[in-house]
């Protein structure tokens, strides 16, 4: 069975495909941090602002591989032949449960798969989109992908230790929380500076959609 906090329908607000129609599978737990605040000290990943807990979310709860592609299917607002229907599996850290059995399920109703992960841990085979979102203290075991995010500033995760990897995309976010405005500041001159790195920015809270 397969632990999700949560499951909706809106679009991607960040990275290469900030702007596409997406159903979010967010699945909980995680190996960087518990996900509890009184916890929240002894993460590897101490600025998560993420709700990866438990199962109360929208459409949360425990599923089958075909019980959960069915419930991801069911909320693309059209046939599955109209556009690209497309799930972004993420989390917490989505590798600790998406696996081939579930891979094949999303595939088998049509789904194009993207991951949100860590890079943490290995991936099954055949996903549509890897995203890596790398943090300071964790052993960045996948190394090559569609895009890398980068949540800037972080010590211990500077970008020219990532940017001879394998991605074909590179971007840097700006760092949420106290120090948006200085973080994002220190973001576009970075950028701007070296030309490898995009601007990725958290539109989804601009635009105050889940």
């Amino acid at each position: 069975m397969y632990k999700v906090k949560e499951i909706y329908y809106t679009l991607q607000g960040e990275g290469a495909h900030a702007g596409r129609p997406a159903v979010f599978c967010r699945f909980t737990g995680c190996n960087l941090w518990t996900g509890r605040e009184e916890d929240r000290h002894k993460a590897i990943c101490k600025f998560c602002d993420t709700d990866f807990w438990g199962t109360d979310g929208e459409n949360g709860g425990k599923y089958t591989a075909k019980d959960l592609a069915g419930k991801v299917a069911s909320l693309w607002p059209t046939s599955l032949d109209i556009g690209t229907p497309y799930v972004v599996c993420t989390g917490g850290e989505p590798l600790l449960q998406l696996d081939k059995k579930l891979v094949e399920a999303f595939h088998e109703l049509g789904l194009q798969i993207g991951v949100e992960t860590n890079g943490t841990k290995l991936p099954p085979n055949d996903l549509d989109w890897i995203c890596v979102s790398p943090k300071a203290g964790g052993e960045l075991k996948l190394q090559s992908g569609h895009e890398l995010k980068l949540v800037f500033p972080q010590k211990g995760a500077e970008p020219i230790l990532f940017e001879n990897l394998e991605f074909e995309n590179f971007y840097l976010q700006p760092m949420d929380g106290p120090d948006i405005e200085r973080n994002t500041a220190l973001t576009l001159k970075y950028c701007l500076e070296n030309p490898k790195w995009s601007l990725s920015i958290q539109t989804h809270k601009i635009l105050k959609i889940p």
